[in-house]
């Protein structure tokens, strides 16, 4: 019930965060004035060579500037205040919806499907708050299988009895209640070929943990419940990568969160994650039948993720 309440509570003050917004632009119209809105940008990395720090990815540092006096504008604030509209009728119904059904409520208007990805990111800076806030939410992509067992939504998921069965990662993450394991450790894998070896020579069943994937790049559902999962387990966690720019990247995803959507980034990130490495790869090798070639050539289309520039 708790957290029923603090969820209606943080829909209440969305809901007003988005009548003070929508109020603003409106008396400024009316008073012959052309709005001006505010739009925190954040950095990627640390531009400064000589700092001894982390990058300070969740300081903003800068704004962009968005104003009725640019055509370009106009129509960046016009899918901005629709999807703004589709996601105060969510919140109001309390009701959720995917990205890709807010693109098919206005296509020929939105054009394509980054046009909505960009608004909800504004709206998200905007706001100062996450996705899933917005009852925004993505089609499931993850899978876990493994020493677990929790309830979601009145729905039980039951790892324990067949710890190497894949169970899709559920989506509203805040209903997942009475987590149960005697997992020893968590190992997220990249790639959903391997998660499927791993099931096949019952890994779980000789090592006693819970295994992870985001199918590639991990989505945010993925991420939410990989983090829930640390806190209240209190378990390790060890990323299992490719050995190139792009599992490093997905490594980086998992750690510090996805730098498209950058506000609050520490609400998906994952603490207390380690790099598996070849110590972890050398056990896993050892229980089961898992042959594999490797190739550590960097290819002229993997180089760009090392250097952008």
């Amino acid at each position: 019930m708790e957290g029923k309440r603090s969820g209606s509570q943080q829909h209440c003050d969305l809901l007003r965060k988005i009548r003070e917004f929508t109020r603003a632009i409106v008396e400024e119209l009316s008073n012959g004035r052309s709005p001006t809105i505010l739009i925190d940008r954040f950095r990627n990395y640390c531009t400064n060579p000589n700092a001894n720090c982390c990058c300070s990815y969740d300081l903003s540092y800068g704004k962009e500037i968005l104003t009725f006096r640019k055509e370009s504008h106009v129509h960046r604030l016009d899918i901005l205040l629709r999807v703004l509209l589709i996601v105060q009728q969510l919140l109001q119904e309390s009701r959720h919806g995917s990205k890709r059904d807010i693109y098919y409520m206005h296509p020929c208007i939105f054009s394509e499907q980054s046009v909505v990805d960009q608004a909800i990111n504004d709206i998200c800076i905007l706001m100062q708050c996450s996705r899933h806030n917005l009852n925004v939410v993505s089609v499931g992509n993850g899978l876990v299988m493994g020493w677990i067992r929790f309830l979601e939504g009145g729905r039980k998921f039951d790892c324990i009895n067949c710890p190497n069965m894949a169970h899709p990662i559920p989506v509203q993450v805040e209903e997942v209640k009475d987590i149960v394991s005697v997992a020893r450790f968590i190992l997220i894998v990249e790639k959903e070929s391997v998660f499927q070896r791993l099931a096949n020579d019952q890994f779980c069943n000789a090592n006693r943990c819970i295994v992870i994937t985001g199918r590639g790049y991990p989505d945010i559902p993925t991420r939410r419940f990989l983090r829930l999962l640390i806190e209240k387990l209190c378990l390790p966690a060890y990323c299992l990568v490719d050995c190139d720019p792009y599992g490093f990247d997905i490594l980086t995803t998992y750690r510090f969160g996805s730098l498209v959507s950058k506000w609050p980034m520490m609400q998906n990130i994952c603490v207390a994650q380690r790099y598996a490495g070849l110590e972890l790869f050398l056990q896993i090798l050892k229980n089961t039948v898992f042959l594999s070639s490797a190739s550590f050539l960097l290819q002229e289309k993997t180089r760009g993720k090392l250097n952008p520039c």
